[in-house]
Protein backbone atom coordinates (compact mmCIF):
# COMPACT_ATOMS: atom_id res chain seq x y z
CA UNK A 1 0.00 0.00 0.00
CA UNK A 2 2.74 2.51 0.92
CA UNK A 3 5.26 1.17 -1.59
CA UNK A 4 5.22 4.34 -3.75
CA UNK A 5 6.44 6.35 -0.75
CA UNK A 6 9.43 4.11 0.00
CA UNK A 7 12.90 5.17 -1.04
CA UNK A 8 15.99 3.09 -1.59
CA UNK A 9 17.80 2.66 1.71
CA UNK A 10 14.75 3.12 3.95
CA UNK A 11 15.02 0.93 7.06
CA UNK A 12 11.80 -0.76 8.17
CA UNK A 13 10.81 -1.94 11.64
CA UNK A 14 8.46 -0.18 14.05
CA UNK A 15 8.21 -2.55 17.06
CA UNK A 16 11.64 -2.28 18.70
CA UNK A 17 12.94 -3.75 21.92
CA UNK A 18 16.56 -3.79 22.97
CA UNK A 19 19.28 -2.76 25.38
CA UNK A 20 20.54 0.81 25.69
CA UNK A 21 24.10 1.06 24.37
CA UNK A 22 24.72 4.81 24.66
CA UNK A 23 22.84 7.88 25.90
CA UNK A 24 23.15 11.49 24.83
CA UNK A 25 24.17 14.26 27.20
CA UNK A 26 20.57 15.41 27.62
CA UNK A 27 19.19 12.01 28.60
CA UNK A 28 18.88 11.53 32.36
CA UNK A 29 16.26 8.78 32.67
CA UNK A 30 18.27 5.98 31.05
CA UNK A 31 21.68 4.43 31.45
CA UNK A 32 23.56 1.94 29.26
CA UNK A 33 22.38 -1.57 29.96
CA UNK A 34 18.72 -0.66 30.55
CA UNK A 35 16.24 -2.91 28.73
CA UNK A 36 13.66 -0.82 26.87
CA UNK A 37 10.71 -1.09 24.51
CA UNK A 38 10.11 1.70 22.02
CA UNK A 39 6.61 2.94 21.11
CA UNK A 40 6.20 2.88 17.35
CA UNK A 41 5.51 6.62 17.24
CA UNK A 42 7.98 9.32 18.24
CA UNK A 43 6.57 11.88 20.64
CA UNK A 44 7.96 14.58 22.90
CA UNK A 45 5.72 14.13 25.93
CA UNK A 46 5.30 17.83 26.60
CA UNK A 47 3.36 19.44 23.72
CA UNK A 48 -0.37 20.21 23.70
CA UNK A 49 -1.26 16.85 22.13
CA UNK A 50 1.05 14.70 24.25
CA UNK A 51 -0.27 16.26 27.44
CA UNK A 52 -3.74 15.12 26.35
CA UNK A 53 -2.66 11.54 25.74
CA UNK A 54 -2.61 11.93 21.96
CA UNK A 55 0.99 10.99 21.31
CA UNK A 56 0.29 10.01 17.69
CA UNK A 57 -0.57 13.68 17.09
CA UNK A 58 2.60 15.02 18.77
CA UNK A 59 3.06 18.61 17.61
CA UNK A 60 6.84 18.37 17.93
CA UNK A 61 7.26 15.46 15.50
CA UNK A 62 4.24 15.92 13.21
CA UNK A 63 5.17 15.35 9.57
CA UNK A 64 3.57 18.59 8.43
CA UNK A 65 4.98 18.48 4.93
CA UNK A 66 2.82 15.40 4.23
CA UNK A 67 -0.12 16.54 6.35
CA UNK A 68 0.36 13.61 8.74
CA UNK A 69 0.62 13.09 12.49
CA UNK A 70 3.61 12.12 14.61
CA UNK A 71 6.68 10.57 13.00
CA UNK A 72 6.87 6.78 13.15
CA UNK A 73 9.82 4.44 13.19
CA UNK A 74 10.46 2.48 10.02
CA UNK A 75 7.76 3.96 7.81
CA UNK A 76 7.91 5.87 4.55
CA UNK A 77 8.30 9.60 4.09
CA UNK A 78 4.58 9.97 4.83
CA UNK A 79 5.63 9.54 8.46
CA UNK A 80 9.04 11.12 8.37
CA UNK A 81 11.33 8.44 6.87
CA UNK A 82 12.76 7.75 10.33
CA UNK A 83 15.13 4.74 10.19
CA UNK A 84 13.48 1.75 11.83
CA UNK A 85 14.52 -1.08 14.09
CA UNK A 86 15.42 -3.76 11.56
CA UNK A 87 19.03 -2.72 11.83
CA UNK A 88 21.96 -3.28 14.15
CA UNK A 89 21.39 -0.06 16.07
CA UNK A 90 18.42 2.30 16.50
CA UNK A 91 18.76 6.01 17.15
CA UNK A 92 16.04 7.18 19.55
CA UNK A 93 14.91 10.84 19.47
CA UNK A 94 13.28 12.34 22.58
CA UNK A 95 14.88 9.55 24.57
CA UNK A 96 14.00 11.05 27.96
CA UNK A 97 10.33 10.38 27.24
CA UNK A 98 9.82 7.72 24.58
CA UNK A 99 11.49 4.54 25.87
CA UNK A 100 9.52 2.23 28.13
CA UNK A 101 11.95 0.80 30.66
CA UNK A 102 11.08 -2.77 31.60
CA UNK A 103 12.36 -4.94 34.46
CA UNK A 104 15.04 -7.58 34.14
CA UNK A 105 14.10 -11.20 34.53
CA UNK A 106 11.06 -12.06 32.40
CA UNK A 107 11.75 -12.91 28.74
CA UNK A 108 11.56 -10.26 26.04
CA UNK A 109 8.25 -11.68 24.79
CA UNK A 110 6.64 -10.51 28.02
CA UNK A 111 7.21 -6.86 27.06
CA UNK A 112 7.98 -6.53 23.34
CA UNK A 113 4.31 -6.11 22.43
CA UNK A 114 4.17 -2.88 24.45
CA UNK A 115 5.65 -1.28 21.33
CA UNK A 116 2.46 -1.70 19.29
CA UNK A 117 0.25 -4.80 19.59
CA UNK A 118 -0.80 -4.41 23.23
CA UNK A 119 -1.53 -0.64 23.27
CA UNK A 120 -3.14 -0.76 19.83
CA UNK A 121 -5.47 -3.57 20.86
CA UNK A 122 -6.08 -1.91 24.24
CA UNK A 123 -7.06 1.37 22.57
CA UNK A 124 -9.35 -0.52 20.19
CA UNK A 125 -11.22 -1.96 23.17
CA UNK A 126 -11.25 1.37 25.01
CA UNK A 127 -12.62 3.18 21.97
CA UNK A 128 -15.26 0.48 21.48
CA UNK A 129 -16.93 1.62 24.73
CA UNK A 130 -18.37 -1.84 25.42
CA UNK A 131 -20.92 -1.60 28.26
CA UNK A 132 -20.81 -3.93 31.25
CA UNK A 133 -22.25 -7.24 30.17
CA UNK A 134 -22.09 -6.12 26.55
CA UNK A 135 -21.06 -7.84 23.35
CA UNK A 136 -18.33 -6.86 20.93
CA UNK A 137 -17.71 -8.27 17.47
CA UNK A 138 -14.05 -8.17 16.40
CA UNK A 139 -13.56 -8.21 12.64
CA UNK A 140 -10.20 -9.82 11.91
CA UNK A 141 -8.06 -12.14 14.03
CA UNK A 142 -4.65 -10.97 12.92
CA UNK A 143 -2.27 -9.80 15.67
CA UNK A 144 -4.36 -6.76 16.67
CA UNK A 145 -7.76 -8.43 16.41
CA UNK A 146 -6.42 -11.45 18.29
CA UNK A 147 -5.10 -9.35 21.17
CA UNK A 148 -8.20 -7.11 21.22
CA UNK A 149 -10.33 -10.25 21.53
CA UNK A 150 -8.20 -11.43 24.47
CA UNK A 151 -8.37 -8.06 26.22
CA UNK A 152 -12.14 -7.73 25.79
CA UNK A 153 -12.69 -11.29 27.06
CA UNK A 154 -10.36 -10.64 30.01
CA UNK A 155 -12.55 -7.66 30.93
CA UNK A 156 -15.58 -9.93 31.03
CA UNK A 157 -17.25 -8.95 27.76
CA UNK A 158 -18.83 -11.37 25.34
CA UNK A 159 -16.53 -11.52 22.30
CA UNK A 160 -17.38 -12.78 18.83
CA UNK A 161 -14.38 -12.80 16.48
CA UNK A 162 -14.71 -13.08 12.70
CA UNK A 163 -11.99 -14.34 10.36
CA UNK A 164 -11.37 -16.91 7.64
CA UNK A 165 -8.04 -18.35 8.84
CA UNK A 166 -8.78 -21.39 11.04
CA UNK A 167 -5.53 -21.23 13.02
CA UNK A 168 -6.24 -17.63 14.00
CA UNK A 169 -9.75 -18.50 15.12
CA UNK A 170 -8.33 -21.34 17.21
CA UNK A 171 -6.05 -18.85 18.99
CA UNK A 172 -8.87 -16.53 20.09
CA UNK A 173 -11.15 -19.41 21.12
CA UNK A 174 -8.51 -20.47 23.63
CA UNK A 175 -9.00 -17.08 25.32
CA UNK A 176 -12.78 -17.17 25.50
CA UNK A 177 -14.00 -15.76 22.20
CA UNK A 178 -16.81 -17.18 20.14
CA UNK A 179 -15.91 -17.32 16.47
CA UNK A 180 -17.44 -17.02 13.01
CA UNK A 181 -15.47 -18.68 10.22
CA UNK A 182 -16.04 -16.85 6.94
CA UNK A 183 -14.93 -19.91 5.00
CA UNK A 184 -18.15 -21.53 6.17
CA UNK A 185 -20.46 -18.52 5.82
CA UNK A 186 -21.33 -16.12 3.05
CA UNK A 187 -19.82 -12.77 4.01
CA UNK A 188 -22.97 -11.06 2.72
CA UNK A 189 -24.91 -12.88 5.45
CA UNK A 190 -22.61 -11.80 8.27
CA UNK A 191 -24.97 -9.12 9.58
CA UNK A 192 -27.86 -11.56 9.87
CA UNK A 193 -25.62 -14.20 11.48
CA UNK A 194 -24.45 -11.76 14.14
CA UNK A 195 -27.94 -10.40 14.78
CA UNK A 196 -29.15 -13.96 15.33
CA UNK A 197 -26.52 -14.26 18.07
CA UNK A 198 -27.53 -10.97 19.73
CA UNK A 199 -31.31 -11.03 20.17
CA UNK A 200 -31.86 -9.72 16.65
CA UNK A 201 -30.35 -6.38 17.57
CA UNK A 202 -26.63 -6.58 16.85
CA UNK A 203 -23.66 -6.16 19.22
CA UNK A 204 -23.08 -3.09 21.35
CA UNK A 205 -19.73 -2.51 19.66
CA UNK A 206 -17.69 -3.59 16.65
CA UNK A 207 -13.91 -3.41 16.37
CA UNK A 208 -12.63 -3.20 12.79
CA UNK A 209 -9.17 -4.76 13.08
CA UNK A 210 -8.95 -5.44 9.35
CA UNK A 211 -8.77 -2.08 7.58
CA UNK A 212 -7.70 -2.00 3.97
CA UNK A 213 -6.48 -5.60 4.14
CA UNK A 214 -10.05 -6.90 3.86
CA UNK A 215 -10.66 -9.68 1.40
CA UNK A 216 -13.21 -9.41 -1.36
CA UNK A 217 -12.79 -6.05 -3.06
CA UNK A 218 -11.26 -6.61 -6.51
CA UNK A 219 -11.46 -2.93 -7.38
CA UNK A 220 -9.29 -1.91 -4.45
CA UNK A 221 -6.84 -4.71 -5.14
CA UNK A 222 -6.60 -3.70 -8.79
CA UNK A 223 -5.88 -0.06 -7.88
CA UNK A 224 -3.10 -1.09 -5.52
CA UNK A 225 -1.63 -3.38 -8.18
CA UNK A 226 -1.75 -0.56 -10.74
CA UNK A 227 -0.02 1.79 -8.31
CA UNK A 228 2.79 -0.72 -7.95
CA UNK A 229 3.70 -0.39 -11.63
CA UNK A 230 3.06 3.34 -12.08
CA UNK A 231 5.77 6.00 -11.91
CA UNK A 232 6.20 6.93 -8.26
CA UNK A 233 4.84 10.48 -8.58
CA UNK A 234 1.61 9.25 -10.13
CA UNK A 235 1.32 6.25 -7.84
CA UNK A 236 1.62 8.50 -4.78
CA UNK A 237 -1.36 10.55 -5.92
CA UNK A 238 -3.40 7.43 -6.57
CA UNK A 239 -2.65 5.87 -3.18
CA UNK A 240 -2.89 9.07 -1.13
CA UNK A 241 -5.94 10.71 -2.69
CA UNK A 242 -7.80 8.03 -4.57
CA UNK A 243 -10.57 5.94 -3.06
CA UNK A 244 -8.74 2.64 -3.40
CA UNK A 245 -9.32 1.13 0.02
CA UNK A 246 -11.06 -2.16 0.44
CA UNK A 247 -13.92 -1.04 2.66
CA UNK A 248 -15.67 -4.38 3.11
CA UNK A 249 -14.83 -4.61 6.82
CA UNK A 250 -15.92 -1.07 7.60
CA UNK A 251 -19.21 -1.47 5.76
CA UNK A 252 -19.76 -4.74 7.64
CA UNK A 253 -19.15 -2.97 10.94
CA UNK A 254 -21.80 -0.37 10.11
CA UNK A 255 -24.27 -3.11 9.20
CA UNK A 256 -23.52 -5.37 12.17
CA UNK A 257 -23.46 -2.93 15.10
CA UNK A 258 -26.72 -2.25 16.91
CA UNK A 259 -28.45 1.10 16.69
CA UNK A 260 -26.79 3.56 19.03
CA UNK A 261 -23.66 1.37 19.12
CA UNK A 262 -19.98 2.16 18.70
CA UNK A 263 -17.55 1.26 15.94
CA UNK A 264 -13.86 1.27 16.88
CA UNK A 265 -11.60 1.40 13.83
CA UNK A 266 -8.05 0.26 14.51
CA UNK A 267 -7.37 -1.34 11.10
CA UNK A 268 -5.46 1.10 8.90
CA UNK A 269 -7.12 2.81 5.95
CA UNK A 270 -5.59 5.13 3.35
CA UNK A 271 -6.89 7.46 0.67
CA UNK A 272 -9.37 10.31 0.98
CA UNK A 273 -12.07 9.62 -1.59
CA UNK A 274 -13.77 6.57 -0.13
CA UNK A 275 -17.57 6.42 -0.12
CA UNK A 276 -19.14 5.85 3.28
CA UNK A 277 -22.74 4.85 4.03
CA UNK A 278 -23.52 8.15 5.72
CA UNK A 279 -27.30 7.72 5.65
CA UNK A 280 -27.07 4.44 7.57
CA UNK A 281 -24.45 5.80 9.98
CA UNK A 282 -26.65 8.81 10.74
CA UNK A 283 -29.90 6.87 10.94
CA UNK A 284 -28.42 4.29 13.35
CA UNK A 285 -26.90 7.05 15.55
CA UNK A 286 -23.50 5.40 15.52
CA UNK A 287 -20.39 6.57 17.32
CA UNK A 288 -17.04 6.14 15.58
CA UNK A 289 -13.61 6.31 17.19
CA UNK A 290 -10.38 5.58 15.37
CA UNK A 291 -6.71 6.33 14.99
CA UNK A 292 -3.19 5.09 15.57
CA UNK A 293 -2.61 3.93 19.13
CA UNK A 294 -1.28 6.45 21.63
CA UNK A 295 1.20 4.01 23.14
CA UNK A 296 2.42 5.88 26.21
CA UNK A 297 -1.15 6.71 27.22
CA UNK A 298 -1.97 3.03 27.84
CA UNK A 299 1.29 1.54 29.16
CA UNK A 300 0.50 2.08 32.85
CA UNK A 301 -2.86 0.32 32.41
CA UNK A 302 -1.35 -2.65 30.58
CA UNK A 303 1.80 -3.26 32.64
CA UNK A 304 0.00 -4.87 35.63
CA UNK A 305 -1.26 -7.61 33.27
CA UNK A 306 2.28 -8.60 32.26
CA UNK A 307 2.61 -10.79 35.32
CA UNK A 308 3.61 -14.39 35.96
CA UNK A 309 -0.02 -15.40 35.40
CA UNK A 310 0.18 -13.88 31.90
CA UNK A 311 -3.61 -13.56 31.46
CA UNK A 312 -3.28 -12.25 27.88
CA UNK A 313 -0.95 -15.02 26.76
CA UNK A 314 1.87 -12.75 25.63
CA UNK A 315 4.56 -15.37 26.25
CA UNK A 316 3.08 -17.60 23.56
CA UNK A 317 1.76 -14.88 21.27
CA UNK A 318 4.50 -15.17 18.64
CA UNK A 319 3.84 -17.93 16.15
CA UNK A 320 7.31 -17.61 14.58
CA UNK A 321 10.74 -16.36 15.68
CA UNK A 322 12.95 -15.63 12.70
CA UNK A 323 16.53 -14.33 12.31
CA UNK A 324 16.51 -10.79 11.03
CA UNK A 325 18.35 -11.77 7.86
CA UNK A 326 15.34 -13.92 6.91
CA UNK A 327 12.92 -10.98 7.15
CA UNK A 328 12.03 -10.84 3.42
CA UNK A 329 10.81 -14.44 3.41
CA UNK A 330 9.00 -13.86 6.70
CA UNK A 331 7.09 -10.89 5.27
CA UNK A 332 5.91 -13.05 2.40
CA UNK A 333 4.94 -15.91 4.72
CA UNK A 334 2.82 -13.58 6.85
CA UNK A 335 1.26 -11.73 3.92
CA UNK A 336 0.22 -14.97 2.26
CA UNK A 337 -0.89 -16.52 5.58
CA UNK A 338 1.38 -19.52 5.22
CA UNK A 339 2.69 -21.84 7.96
CA UNK A 340 0.03 -20.69 10.43
CA UNK A 341 1.81 -17.33 10.65
CA UNK A 342 0.02 -15.13 13.17
CA UNK A 343 2.79 -12.98 14.64
CA UNK A 344 6.43 -13.03 13.62
CA UNK A 345 9.20 -11.76 15.91
CA UNK A 346 12.60 -11.01 14.40
CA UNK A 347 15.68 -11.98 16.40
CA UNK A 348 18.77 -9.82 15.72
Amino acid sequence: MLGPFLAEGDILGHEPMGVVEEVGAGVTSLTPGDRVVMPFQISCGSCYMCERGLQTQCETTQVRGEGMGAALYGYTRLYGSVPGAQAEYLRVPHADYNPIKVPEGPPDDRFVYLSDVLPTAWQAVEYAAIPDGGTVVVLGAGPIGDMASRIAAHRGHRVVTVDLVPERLDRVRRFGAETIDLREQDADDLGDIVRNLTDGRGPDSVIDAVGMEAHGSPGGKMAQTMAAVMPDALAEKVMKKGGVDRLAALHSAVDIVRRGGTVSVIGVYGGTADPMPMLTMFDKQLTFRMGQANVRRWVDDIMPLLTDEDPLGVDGFASHRVPLEEAPQAYETFQKKREDAAKIVFIP
